[in-house]
């Protein structure tokens, strides 16, 4: 069961639907063009925060950026 949900919301929005539901956060990022990705420690606040945003889930493939810079080593 994956933690990581796509959601058509902002990040701001779905931290602060996290908090309502006390669902902690373990990674959160905005997609392009639109979007936020979000990692939850438990699989079960997942599923809760899916539940909640319903028909807002982004489906299929999205457009991340990475979350660290890569170095030229």
């Amino acid at each position: 069961m994956s933690r990581a949900v796509n959601i058509d919301a902002t990040v701001e929005q779905v931290v602060a639907m996290s908090a309502k539901h006390d669902a902690a956060i373990s990674t959160i990022e905005a997609l392009v063009p639109l979007g936020t990705r979000v990692v939850f420690v438990r699989a079960e606040d997942a599923r809760a925060i899916e539940r909640i945003y319903g028909t807002r889930l982004l489906k299929g493939a999205v457009t991340r950026t990475p979350v660290r810079p890569r170095r030229a080593n």
